[in-house]
Formats: C-alpha cells, structure tokens, sequence
C-alpha cells in the first residue's frame, strides 16, 4: 500500500531583504514526507537548509517573507493559519530539534522546567505530579535517567544535551520532527548514538522526521530518500540506495566522490569553486560555473526539478525524463 503524505511542501519561496532586494534563500521548494518516514536533506553551507526548516515552522519575522502554493500538514495548510492557531500546532503536530544544543537551551533554567514550559503551554489542565511523571518518561525515551531534569544545561555533555533537546522535540508527540543539524559539533561515537535515539524515539512515535545536514556518510545510515540542495533549490532527491547507486545530477556525483570508501583505494576530489552569493547568482543553471559537464544550454536556462523515473527527480538538463 502507497504511505500516505503527511507534509506536501509546494513551490515554497522564503526571502530576505539585503541592499534593497529580496533574495531567494529557498526558491521554488517543493517535496512530499510520507508517513514514518525519515527524509534526508543535506548541501554546503548556505544551500537553504536551515531556512527551509525556520519556514516549515513559520518562525521566521519580517521583513524575511515566506510563500507558497502549498504547506499542508495532516490536511491543514500551515500558511493559511493565525498566529495562536500555529502557536498550538507547533510542539503538537510539528516540532524542531534546533541546530546547536549548546545554544538552544536557557543556561540559567534547570531542564525540567524548560520542558514543563513547552508542556504548559498546550495542555493547560495537567497536574504538577503528571508534568513530572511524563519529563521523566521523556528523558528516559532519549536515554537520560530522570534525575538530569534538575540539573542545569552546563551540567550536562554535549551528547546529553542534544538528547534533552530531543526529549524537548517530541514533548507532544508530534507527527512531523524535523532535526537541524542534530549531531553538529558532536564526535563521531556520540553522533552515532544521537542518530540511533532519533531514530528509536522516531519508530516509537511513528513520526515521519526530516533530517538536515552535511554529513553524507551519516545520512547513508539513517535516512530512506534524501534530497540535494544547492542555492536555494532541490537539486535531486531519490531514495538513499538509489541516490548512491546512480546519482542524477552531476552535483550528487561529486559530493560522493569526495568521500572515502573502506571498499576501494581512489583519490579524493573536492569540487571546485564555491556556491554562489544570493547577491550575484550566475544565469542559468546556478552550479554551471562549477560543472565539469555544462554546456551552453546550462548557462541561459535554469532545469527544473522533473521525474527521472516513479522515485526520482532531478534538475539537470543532462538528466533522463522520466515517462510513464
């Protein structure tokens, strides 16, 4: 049986203001995230990650402005809603693990009543006793003994802090959590056990989680279909075997093979250049400056993102059409 959409995300614009201009930090996103399922997202620094994520929450103020045909959760489009309206969705139906745990909790807050406050702020009627009987459920969900709820941030490992802001993501066991560079600044062994508590609290949940990051070796491991960005757009998504199997868009090809391989001695290419300012995107395709198969057709028209077969898509002009 099909898995039903539980997001769909169509042709999403976000934009901030700089000399004067509006400039397309997300340009023309659109993806569907199905039920229990775990999307990737990754790209270079200032692809529109993060962005795409604050959007998705609506937490973005003026005068950055967010557009779209379409962000529609469990059927209700989040852009058509109020302010409370999409005050009580968020931590409800769809939550953020934001990037950063060092920064993301109140230094001077002890954990427990930080995670009270998201629970408050929806469910008005619960006791004191209940509050605290499910923090301790939560915190042991991520792996923490329920004795970190009094302790403060400082208190805590890096690792231990990313799992409190987990524990604060799925507060209300929301259908959608999307996870912001989640094992940013971590080291390998503890990256590895964050990922594995996102992905156990996940499946417990039957969540759908969208993950951002840069790291494409880690997101091997734990997605089901990842998406490309670069400069603001999706440049290929397909399910992660397929992605790595044959990759469509030559930005995909040489992300892979710049990573090594325990399976074969070769040498590593970085790519070449850097990914364009928003102040000066060249015409056309934005990676042809940096494409070692662009050909003048890339320089004049930008590709849009078209079906290469029932799973995958891409937005190259070198890339199959796919035809039912």
């Amino acid at each position: 049986m099909t898995p039903r959409p539980v997001l769909q995300v169509e042709n999403m614009r976000v934009c901030y203001r700089k000399q004067g201009r509006a400039l397309a930090a997300v340009d023309g996103v659109s993806f569907e995230l199905y039920e229990g399922e775990r999307l990737g997202i990754i790209g270079e620094s200032g692809s529109g990650k993060s962005t795409l994520a604050w959007a998705l929450m609506r937490l973005h103020k003026p005068p950055t402005t967010t557009e779209a045909e379409g962000v529609v959760l469990n059927g209700v489009n989040l852009l058509a809603l109020n302010d409370e309206q999409m005050r009580q969705t968020r931590w409800s139906q769809i939550s953020l693990i934001p990037q950063g745990a060092m920064n993301s909790l109140n230094p001077v807050m002890k954990i427990r009543h930080q995670m009270a406050d998201a629970i408050k702020s929806h469910e008005s009627g619960w006791s004191s006793n209940r509050i605290t009987d499910h923090i301790g459920s939560l915190l042991g969900r991520v792996g923490l003994p329920a004795s970190v709820a009094d302790m403060y941030p400082h208190e805590l490992s890096g690792g231990m802090k990313q799992r409190v802001c987990i524990a604060l993501g799925i507060v209300l066991e929301p259908k959608v959590i999307i996870a912001d560079e989640p094992t940013s600044a971590l080291d390998v062994v503890v990256q590895r056990v964050v990922i594995q508590t996102m992905n156990e609290v996940q499946q417990q949940l039957k969540s759908a989680m969208i993950i951002i990051g840069h790291d494409m070796g880690l997101m091997a491991q734990c997605v089901d279909r990842l998406a490309v960005m670069y400069a603001g757009r999706i440049v290929e998504i397909a399910p992660v075997r397929s992605f790595f199997r044959d990759p469509q868009h030559p930005y995909s090809r040489l992300l892979i093979s710049s990573l090594p391989s325990p399976e074969e001695k070769r040498e590593l290419k970085g790519i070449p250049g850097m990914q364009p300012s928003l102040l000066d995107l060249p015409s056309g395709c934005a990676f042809h400056p940096r494409c070692p198969l662009a050909y003048e057709h890339c320089t004049r028209t930008t590709p849009d993102l078209h079906k290469v077969d029932e799973q995958r898509a891409a937005a190259c002009h070198l890339a199959k059409e796919y035809t039912a």
